[in-house]
């Protein structure tokens, strides 16, 4: 890569819609680019992204796309047209070779603004299906690029390509005694992650609180809650609490034997990279429009790992799946040494440098 060229960053709602970029951005860091992102006010990716070196962040207005009845979902509309005004005015001042865009309801305006200031953006969608803000934002991207094979199905044809899953370098750096002293864990038993999302999830966090005693007769348990959520009246040696983890996180993903998490793309791919068994709980369709089943169910079928719907989460069917899950442990890890996840980094950089020079 050239130096002194610019990028623009787009992407949030979640820590799902800020993972990708945050992949991407040290390879261009180290490279000599000039790096932009665009967020929205209060999101999570404000936390995760403006203290970055050398990177720039603005704010804009967005709306959430909601897929139920609010009177919220009237203002909305203004909100995404100002926030695109105010995309378009950045883009105009900072001059971007080219956007990429993660997704969720900031990256709407953002890739309508990159249309109007006639610059190439290029969208990455994480899921098995493709998520609303992405199907709003596709029309105006010059390529779509998909982490499933399956997704292809979804996309258009002249734009869509599969690259895989885009995982953070840093990841594959954690120590695990840093992990085992930054939570105070002696490692003497097998470490359970559990992590219920960026929000956090609150069937999850009861049910495993209620079976805590049984669980650590038998793990040391790394819990990440959600903002929030902490419970500072559960103390019991073994188990270790934290809202959110951040810069500590490959160091957390090397203690960890075994994970529970809910079955965000990003998060899943991040699990399977590092070879840990993974008992999914994917959210409901009451609470989501099921792409974390689609994605659960997908893993499963490739043996990567073990799904426990939420509608079936109770004390029983926990105790039983972890057991499961630890039984099968050695042949999921046997499939997962087929993932190989540095050519799927190499070929987004490859394919975002290929729309900058048409």
């Amino acid at each position: 890569m050239k130096s002194k060229k610019r990028i623009l960053f787009t992407g949030g709602g979640t820590a799902g819609h800020v993972i990708v970029n945050l992949a991407l951005i040290p390879i261009y860091q180290k490279a000599g680019w000039e790096i932009d992102y665009i967020g929205s006010y209060d999101g999570i990716e404000r936390k995760l992204i403006e203290n970055l070196e050398d990177v720039t962040y603005y704010p804009i207005s967005t709306g959430k796309l909601r897929r139920y009845m609010s009177v919220e979902n009237f203002k909305d509309p203004f909100k995404v047209l100002k926030g695109t005004f105010q995309a378009a005015s950045i883009i105009g001042k900072r001059k971007p070779a080219v956007i990429f865009s993660k997704g969720g309801f900031v990256s709407v305006p953002v890739v309508l603004a990159a249309k109007l200031r006639r610059v190439p953006a290029v969208v990455h969608e994480s899921d098995y299906t493709p998520g609303l803000a992405n199907k709003l934002s596709i029309p105006f991207a010059k390529k779509v690029l998909a982490t499933f094979e399956e997704t292809m199905n979804f996309l258009p044809e002249q734009k869509r390509e599969h690259v895989g899953a885009i995982i953070r370098e840093e990841l594959f750096t954690g120590n695990k005694e840093k992990g085992l002293i930054y939570t105070g864990l002696s490692g003497k038993k097998p470490v359970l992650l559990i992590m219920g999302g960026s929000g956090g999830s609150e069937k999850i966090n009861g049910t495993i609180r209620s079976v805590l005693p049984k669980l650590l007769k038998q793990f040391d348990i790394i819990h990440i809650c959600g903002e929030g959520k902490v419970d500072s009246s559960v103390k019991q040696e073994g188990y270790a609490q934290f809202e959110y983890i951040n810069e500590e996180l490959k160091d957390i993903f090397a203690a960890a034997d075994y994970v529970l998490s809910r079955a965000g793309s990003n998060a899943i791919f991040e699990f399977l990279a590092l070879r840990i068994p993974m008992l999914l709980i994917p959210l409901s369709l009451e609470a989501s429009r099921g792409d974390q089943i689609v994605n659960a169910n997908s893993f499963a079928e490739k043996g990567y790992a073990r799904v426990l719907e939420e509608e079936h989460l109770t004390e029983a069917s926990l105790i039983e799946e972890l057991q499961q899950l630890i039984k099968a442990s050695p042949v999921i890890i046997d499939k997962m040494k087929t993932f190989e996840a540095s050519a799927s980094r190499d070929r987004a950089i490859e394919i975002i440098e290929a729309e900058i020079k048409k």
